[in-house]
Formats: structure tokens, sequence, C-alpha cells
């Protein structure tokens, strides 16, 4: 053993002075060792795992926008081609009206009443036309096969036609960019 401390001694008495800085060095180098033998990763790694963390979320979240911006532009599309539906639907009892108006009158026989009934014609002719240029569209029924997704059965009746076809309409239906606005109020063959 005094050899050993002896040689020790030796080396502590030739070795160069400690300066601070030696002494930071050494303790961090310590510190180094102790975490790698904890299993801690050094600062080196857990800068590179913040870095990739902070990458992955700057990702997701560009990604989340841009899926934000094309739910919004498709908002927008379905806002732009649907967004008057409600007033499109009120307009079509004006368009209805004015119809019954006709029907009413049409039999008489006076002059002043059939061009009036010419009228009313050019007039619903006029504004339907109107509404087709937004996008509305008829519901074609009239003896066609019933069907529920635009049809909607008033009553059911004895008919020389095969079963389940539209023999009369009581409301016209309408859809409106291929969507159904009104479904058709019909009478169905037995």
């Amino acid at each position: 053993m005094d050899e050993k401390q002896t040689v020790k001694e030796t080396q502590e008495k030739t070795a160069p002075s400690k300066t601070p800085k030696d002494s930071q060095a050494k303790k961090a180098q310590e510190e180094k060792e102790g975490e790698e033998k904890r299993g801690a990763k050094p600062k080196e790694e857990n800068g590179k795992e913040e870095k990739e963390d902070f990458k992955s979320k700057y990702l997701y979240l560009a990604a989340e926008l841009e899926n934000q911006k094309k739910r919004f532009q498709k908002e927008r599309e379905q806002l732009t081609k649907f967004g008057g539906e409600k007033i499109l639907g009120d307009f079509l009892e004006v368009a209805d009206n004015l119809g019954r108006t006709v029907t009413a009158i049409e039999k008489d026989e006076d002059e002043k009443v059939k061009n009036i009934v010419k009228g009313i014609n050019m007039v619903k002719k006029q504004f339907l036309d109107k509404l087709r240029r937004h996008g509305l569209t008829p519901v074609e029924s009239l003896g066609k096969d019933f069907d529920p997704a635009v049809h909607e059965a008033m009553a059911q009746e004895e008919s020389d036609q095969e079963a389940n076809k539209v023999i009369s309409v009581f409301e016209e239906g309408y859809k409106l960019n291929g969507r159904l606005l009104r479904a058709a109020k019909v009478v169905v063959s037995k």
C-alpha cells in the first residue's frame, strides 16, 4: 500500500495545478458519465429529441391547417350552391298559386279571362325560368315509376296502368342543384 500511496502523491505533486476551468470540465465529464450510468440521455440527444418533437408538432399543425382550409372551402361551396334553398322553396309556393289560379279560371269562355290566363301562364313560365337559372329543376313525375326518394304518395287509385305508376300530380316536386328541395305530391296506381 505504501507504494500506491507514494505513486498517488507523486502524481498529485507532478500534476499541473488545477484551474477553475479544469475542475468544471472534470465535473461536466463526471456528470456525463453519471448520467450514462443511470441511463439518462446526454443533453445532445435530448436536444435532438426535442427538435424532432417540435418538427413533428409543426408538421401536424401544418396538416391540420391545410385540412381546415379544405373544410372551409367545401362549406363555402355548399353555401353558394344551396344558400338560397329556403327562399327558393318560398318562391315555389308563389308559382304553385299562379298555377292554381290558371286552373281555376282557364275554363271560362270570356275572351278577357282567356287573355288573363295567357298572361298568368307567361308570368309563371318566366318566373320558373329564372329559378332554373339558379339551379332549380322540376322532378319528372307523371307516367314515371313511383320513387319514394322524390315522390310523396297522397293517394292510390285503380288504374289501367301497371302498379306503382304516378297517374296524377297534386304538387310539382323540385330539386336544387341535384338535391331534393320539395318532393312531388302524387297519386299512384294500384
